[in-house]
């Protein structure tokens, strides 16, 4: 009997074997795959928000695609032509302006008709004023047209080359006028001299492109 085997055990070998004992497993990482799990679904995620975003936008917007195709475009039978902004104004030429003067100064109507005539307007009558307006305009001019004259824009581009000059009531056409837009101009105290030329050019150009924009039309 050996030394080494203990009293009483009959000489018996004792052998140490595997399944005597609790197997040893590796300790589980259970926070490492819990971290590998959320950043595997966020990028799921983001990879399939990503696949909605260009669906989107290859299949038209919100409606998924399904909008009829006559929104895209003009209904049938619709005007897409924008609308103007004004009427056409008249020429200088086609206004025809009798010009009076309504002050005690002499020289005042003619030499005033005859620089419009330089700036392209058409002159009628040049004389003294009537007696209703005779030293009774104060201000640099008073415009009286008819109501032909007003409407058509001729009043308007007239007083481009007369700043401060005021607009009085239409009047009722005279007797033996062939053209609606005449124009009677009378001359006030305050008159020292016609707009300048080049200022009265730039208004008519201000009113013959209007910076306005047109009035809404329906979208094409």
């Amino acid at each position: 009997m050996s030394m080494l085997t203990p009293p009483g055990m009959g000489g018996k070998k004792f052998r140490v074997t595997g399944d005597r004992y609790p197997r040893m497993r590796p300790r589980r990482r259970r926070g490492r795959t819990f971290v590998v799990l959320i950043a595997g679904a966020a990028a799921f995620g983001l990879l399939g928000y990503g696949t909605l975003q260009l669906i989107d936008v290859f299949s038209g917007g919100d409606d998924g695609g399904r909008a009829p195709r006559a929104q895209a475009g003009a209904r049938a039978g619709q005007d897409c032509t924008p609308a103007a902004t004004s009427e056409r104004l008249p020429e200088p030429a086609a206004i025809t302006v009798n010009v009076f003067n309504a002050t005690g100064r002499t020289g005042l109507a003619q030499e005033t008709a005859d620089a419009l005539a330089e700036r392209g307007f058409t002159i009628g009558e040049v004389a003294n004023a009537p007696e209703e307006y005779d030293g009774r305009v104060e201000a640099t001019g008073l415009l009286v047209g008819t109501a032909e004259a007003e409407e058509s824009g001729a009043v308007t581009v007239l007083s481009t080359q007369l700043e401060g000059a005021e607009t009085a009531e239409p009047r009722a056409p005279a007797e033996g006028e062939e053209s609606p837009q005449v124009i009677d101009l009378m001359i006030g105290e305050e008159f020292t001299d016609l707009t300048a030329a080049d200022e009265a050019e730039r208004r008519l150009a201000d009113l013959a492109s209007p910076s306005a924009s047109p009035t809404a039309s329906p979208a094409c």
